[in-house]
């Protein structure tokens, strides 16, 4: 497959390759642990909200966690991207990708409802954080093209009653995402805090709500990324990494 003008092809897992544009934002921690913690369902239909460049959506299906992913992307740029991951990794019959702003997204663009809603949204409100120079980049990391609310809204649209939400996001605007679940009817179950290691507050969370779900929140262990004093990945962290899941350890 030809590339684009400041593409890279990297190799994920051992097994994607992933096409990044250098000028938007990479796959990182956050979005690694987001696909890990999604439940496998292996009969089951996913959307992402955000899809970047496809690299979670991908690694779900690639992981058999479900059978058909639709990838919301409002970037043209970027979705493109997206579906060319897909075409990349011979996963295009089983990867959607929609570039559409995810604000006027319904279930119709999925034909139908489907069982599981996830996204690594921008975290930064526009008015805060530092503005780069860069568009792509700032449609990733500030709320341009959506808040929070926006979000939750649009996995309540997408989702059957009873359905999954799961999120990535920072502890710093924890009430905002709670608020915004509660707003849509999504009842905010498991939340997880991730540490860089012990001594340090936690730098993300997880969170997963189910559509017209009871109250009663699990607040599980944290986990923690490295060894304290050191730059080593902790054994649940490698097992993460290694399983792409949380089985066994929340």
């Amino acid at each position: 497959m030809e590339l684009k003008e400041n593409e890279r092809v990297n190799i994920v897992n051992e097994s994607l390759r992933l096409i990044e544009n250098k000028d938007s934002l990479t796959f990182g921690t956050d979005a690694y642990l987001l696909s890990a913690i999604l439940p496998k369902k292996s009969n089951a239909v996913f959307a992402e909200l955000g899809a970047g460049s496809g690299i979670i959506s991908l690694l779900a299906l690639t992981k058999e966690k479900c059978r058909h992913v639709y990838g919301f992307e409002v970037q043209e740029a970027i979705a493109d991207i997206a579906k060319r991951n897909g075409e990349l990794n011979g996963l295009s019959d089983k990867l959607t990708v929609i570039n559409k702003d995810l604000r006027t997204a319904t279930s119709l663009d999925t034909v139908k409802e489907v069982d599981v809603v996830f996204s690594n949204p921008p975290y930064m409100k526009n008015d805060s954080g530092k503005l780069n120079a860069n568009e792509s980049k700032n449609i990733s990391r500030h709320e341009i093209f959506g808040e929070i609310n926006d979000f939750c809204a649009c996995a309540k649209r997408l989702l059957k009653h009873g359905g999954d939400f799961y999120i990535v996001y920072r502890p710093d605007r924890l009430i905002d995402l709670i608020c915004s679940l509660r707003n849509n009817n999504l009842e905010p179950k498991r939340l997880t805090f991730i540490h860089a290691n012990s001594h340090t507050p936690p730098s993300l969370l997880l969170i997963s709500a189910k559509l017209g779900g009871k109250g009663g929140l699990i607040i599980d262990k944290p986990i923690y990324i490295y060894k304290d004093g050191t730059n080593e990945y902790t054994e649940q962290f490698k097992q993460i990494y290694e399983s792409c899941s949380f089985e066994g350890l929340i």
